[in-house]
């Protein structure tokens, strides 16, 4: 017999639909997270092109508190300063930096292998380290057998010509790829950046204009605070980059290390990521005053530890207080496993990323907490 109870047909047709619409959501959750580990790469460029606008962007709103002339002037002389600014850089110091680089590369090199030569002394095994092309750099070598230099050889064949030929255009040809990768993911950085900042409210409509209409209050407000979240952290994070730049050079110069200017400069960009950033850049900059002794490398890790109380109990507290709020053992983890996911992409953005997530935990749990007040 067939049931003809009211309503009990439009239950099941409710159900189906539920069902169908959650495989549905499913797969499309599934796709889009194949989609982002597939095009990581790609969607870390876009997203610091966006870091770059809302800099520029952040930049230009405070030359506007002083000057207030129209977006787009007051944007033109901002990249105008700022580009004048990088070519006074290096044109006054190309040379110098230059110089410096040779002179740290070299000296990294060294250090490396008088490292790897006191691990092994000291029984410690070092076969798992690839410092074979840093003993030729060096010019050392690890045993005491004459080098491939002083041994005479016969003119090698045309098939060994042909290989070392072939293996030169390889080589060869990964460098120039590899530099053309670098100089277009730079240019597509700034492209993106100067595009966010010249326009942004129209990519600031465009992004609201994909949220469904009921829920279109919730996502601007949530979109407007990870936007002055994020300024105003770029902002401290530019001002803490500069201090510790200058205080690293100026340190390392009246110390009397070589490359001073050099390793300010990768100081002050490591410190854009915390942590991780200031642990590899002390460790250079210990490493590279190795070879001007002990004194000069124990002054190094002093000077270290100043340069990072600085950043961390100074500049941070008190520049970035009303920034960002991150237990540093929760940024830390969540730079790790970006890092081995992602690469340098996920450990140089894993903080931003983070502040975003963290903002908007932070609008849901004010969201739910407020009907209970109420009710309350």
């Amino acid at each position: 017999m067939t049931d003809f109870t009211p309503g009990k047909g439009q239950t099941r047709q409710d159900l189906a639909w539920a069902i169908a619409t959650g495989g549905i959501g499913i797969v499309l959750f599934a796709a889009l997270l194949f989609f982002a580990w597939h095009f990581a790469a790609t969607l870390f460029l876009i997203f610091a092109g966006a870091l770059l606008g809302v800099a520029l962007n952040a930049i230009t709103n405070l030359f506007g508190r002083v000057i207030p002339i129209p977006h787009a002037l007051r944007l033109t002389i901002v990249c105008l300063a700022l580009a004048a600014i990088l070519s006074g850089v290096l044109v006054l110091g190309g040379t110098t930096i230059a110089q410096q680089a040779a002179v740290l590369s070299n000296t990294l090199k060294s250090q490396l292998v008088n490292v790897k030569s006191f691990l092994e002394k000291n029984g410690v095994d070092t076969s798992y380290l690839n410092l074979s092309n840093l003993n030729a750099a060096s010019g050392t070598s690890t045993n005491d057998e004459p080098s491939a230099a002083s041994v005479p050889h016969n003119l090698p064949s045309a098939g060994a010509l042909a290989s070392g030929g072939t293996a030169i255009v390889g080589q060869t040809l990964k460098l120039i790829l590899g530099t053309v990768s670098a100089v277009g993911n730079f240019f597509i950085v700034l492209f993106l950046g100067l595009c966010f900042a010249a326009q942004p409210n129209i990519y600031r409509k465009g992004l609201l204009s994909m949220a469904p209409a009921k829920h279109r209050a919730t996502v601007t407000a949530v979109v407007d605070r990870i936007g002055d979240t994020l300024e105003r952290w770029l902002i401290a994070q530019m001002i803490t980059m500069a201090a510790v730049f200058l205080v690293t050079w100026i340190g390392l110069k009246i110390i009397g290390i070589q490359s001073s200017f050099i390793l300010g400069i990768q100081a002050g960009l490591l410190a854009f990521i915390p942590t991780v950033g200031a642990l590899l850049g002390g460790l250079i900059v210990v490493l590279a005053s190795l070879a001007s002794g002990w004194v000069a490398a124990a002054s190094a890790f002093v000077l270290f530890l100043g340069v990072h109380a600085l950043e961390s109990y100074i500049l941070t507290p008190i520049i970035q207080r009303q920034a960002l709020d991150i237990p540093p053992a929760t940024l830390f983890a969540f730079q790790i496993l970006l890092g081995v996911v992602f690469g340098v992409w996920g450990l140089a953005l894993a903080l931003p990323m983070m502040a975003i997530g963290k903002v908007i935990i932070d609008f849901l749990r004010e969201d739910t907490e407020q009907p209970v007040k109420a009710a309350s």
